[in-house]
């Protein structure tokens, strides 16, 4: 890869990171433009994940978000709308740092996502002519050894059934990493919150169960309290609102304060 094509040093040792269980903070982003990327890049934030599967962000979209991430010195990270190799290796082919791969709920998903991400052993269509590939710039078995070491593959646990292979699940050889979903697994146990016995049962045992096999751990917390205690558990990466979660936050504290003090304000 040519020197100045080298992404920025915060963003090649991030992988690596990840895998060390590093404590490592990120926020969602949905909305399609380049601007909260860099803010959040700046106010520094180790990584982002693109959301596809919840938000209006489409293939091109990604990739322009994936440009501002290595300006900003932020990994990108993308949730994929589906499982399918398709959208995994668009979001690799991109320059993604790694995907985020919805409702794998089984043993055989997990090994397909791998197999999706990875060229040896996998089946990842190849090209090194995207980002990924420096347009080019990479030779094929450069290309294919620097992206099967240091692209991330992290399995979404968010359906009941993935807790009867769970153990198995998170001991696939590829998996880099687990995101659990609380929400989903909320609606999926049927449950009446995340904070039902259930759903927090459903989380230990998920915890557990990477830890034993030495998979990382990602969450989505509410609060630096929560995260807290999820770390205190084995749980290293946490995702923190997202870009419209802060601007809706934002908003609505400036516009409390000015309603506090000014008396014309409804």
């Amino acid at each position: 890869m040519a020197a100045d094509s080298v992404p920025p040093k915060g963003l090649q040792v991030f992988p690596q990171r990840f895998k060390e269980n590093a404590v490592l903070l990120g926020t969602f982003v949905k909305t399609p433009t380049i601007h909260a990327v860099e803010i959040l890049g700046h106010v520094g934030y180790d990584f982002v994940v693109i959301d596809e599967e919840h938000a209006p962000i489409d293939r091109t979209d990604t990739d322009v978000i994936l440009l501002a991430c290595r300006a900003s010195g932020v990994a990108g990270l993308v949730r994929v709308s589906s499982h399918s190799a398709t959208d995994i290796l668009r979001a690799l082919d991109a320059g993604a740092a790694g995907v985020l791969v919805p409702h794998v709920n089984s043993v055989a998903r997990a090994r397909e996502v791998v197999a999706a991400g990875r060229y040896r052993p996998g089946s990842r269509g190849f090209s090194n002519s995207p980002r990924a590939g420096d347009y080019g710039g990479t030779g094929i078995w450069d290309h294919v050894e620097a992206q099967d070491t240091s692209t991330l593959v992290i399995a979404m646990i968010e359906d009941k059934e993935a807790l009867d292979e769970i153990e198995e699940i998170v001991s696939v050889p590829g998996i880099d990493g687990v995101f659990i979903g609380r929400g989903d697994l909320t609606v999926s146990l049927d449950a009446e919150s995340p904070a039902s016995p259930e759903v927090k049962d459903a989380v230990a045992r998920i915890i557990k169960a990477c830890r034993s096999a030495g998979t990382s751990i990602c969450l989505m917390v509410g609060s630096a309290e929560e995260a807290a205690v999820f770390e205190s558990q084995g749980v290293t990466s946490f995702i923190i609102s997202s870009d419209q979660g802060f601007m809706r936050m934002g908003a609505a504290r400036a516009r409390n304060e000015f309603a506090e003090k000014m008396k014309n304000v409804i």
